[in-house]
């Protein structure tokens, strides 16, 4: 049962990275965070208000949070913030 759950919070999550951040479906928010914030050298941009404050509550939860929860096998379907595709050219 609380894999059930556990699973559930997991989806929910991904969910709300394709809703509120046209995020790959496959990716958590926290690990969307992490990448965008690794890819601009350990630093949000200013206009991701809402990125920026969840990764600051994120950080008083579990410091360094986004940036351990990236998923590097993730993001490459990612609307706003694709990774690189060499993969796919």
């Amino acid at each position: 049962m609380l894999q059930y759950l556990r699973n559930i919070l997991i989806t929910i999550d991904q969910a709300l990275n394709v809703v509120f951040f046209l995020g790959d479906p496959d990716e958590t928010v926290s690990s969307h965070i992490g990448r965008v914030k690794r890819d601009n050298g350990g630093r949000l941009p200013r206009y991701r208000v809402v990125m920026r404050a969840l990764d600051w509550f994120l950080d008083w939860l579990d410091p360094n949070h986004s940036i351990d929860s990236i998923e590097e096998d993730e993001g490459r379907d990612s609307l706003l913030d694709p990774v690189e595709r060499r993969d796919r050219d």
